[in-house]
């Protein structure tokens, strides 16, 4: 089991991934700071809690268009 340290919104967390999924991990996160850092030039430093609610909020919607676009594909 590989260990990461991603920085997110200025905070470092260590995430545990299998072997060989560090960069995938790293390239994630790199996602979601990025969104996380698009909010907060948004709405400003909410709190951690908060602003990670809201990015997961976006990116579950981001998701669920994916999905509806490959289902007019099938």
């Amino acid at each position: 089991m590989a260990q990461v340290t991603v920085v997110i919104n200025n905070r470092k967390y260590d995430i545990a991934c299998d072997d060989g999924q560090e960069k995938h991990l790293t390239n994630l996160a790199q996602y979601v700071d990025g969104k996380v850092s698009d909010l907060v030039a948004s709405v400003g430093q909410v709190g951690d809690a908060r602003l990670l609610v809201m990015t997961s909020l976006l990116v579950a919607d981001e998701l669920s268009d994916v999905y509806s676009e490959l289902g007019k594909i099938n």
